[in-house]
């Protein structure tokens, strides 16, 4: 069996982390935790060494987080889960698109995301990566919600 983690570091991502640790996998499952980095926009071309260092420090900074999550995320996996393989990758582009790219190619059996957890206006300005993955996924998805991550309505 192969599934496909894929993380962003919100509430819910932890709590797919924590399901993927959890659960009863058979011997030999292929377990990849996906991040994916937002691709930028490029700066306008300034001639400035200053705006360039400040580029690459960016894009440093950027891919630091990302690592930090999917190392993380990997050593609990491999903690708790018994008998899966764990790799870790991490992509720059659109998450919605890498994440279904990414289950293609690797052939995976399951995706597992976290719910964003927007609703109404939120939903339709940001669009919503879990949405997406579950109406075009190659194969089964798991949407997974942390339920006190969760925004409460006021009580009237």
């Amino acid at each position: 069996m192969k599934i496909l983690l894929a993380i962003d570091g919100s509430s819910h991502s932890e709590a797919a982390i924590a399901d993927v640790a959890r659960g009863s996998w058979p011997d030999g499952t292929a377990i990849e935790i996906l991040s994916v980095i937002h691709a930028s926009a490029p700066l306008a071309i300034d001639p400035a060494i200053v705006m360039a260092a400040s580029y690459v420090e960016q894009v440093q900074e950027r891919r630091r987080r990302p690592t930090m999550l999917v190392n993380a995320a990997r050593d609990r996996i491999e903690g708790d889960a018994w008998g899966v393989q764990v790799t870790t990758k991490i992509i720059e582009g659109n998450p919605k698109d890498v994440i279904l790219d990414e289950a293609r190619e690797w052939g995976a059996d399951l995706i597992v995301v976290g719910a964003g957890g927007y609703g109404g206006p939120q939903r339709m300005v940001l669009g919503s990566v879990a949405h997406s993955v579950v109406a075009n996924a190659p194969c089964s998805v798991q949407v997974v919600r942390d339920k006190q991550g969760l925004e409460r309505p006021d009580a009237a």
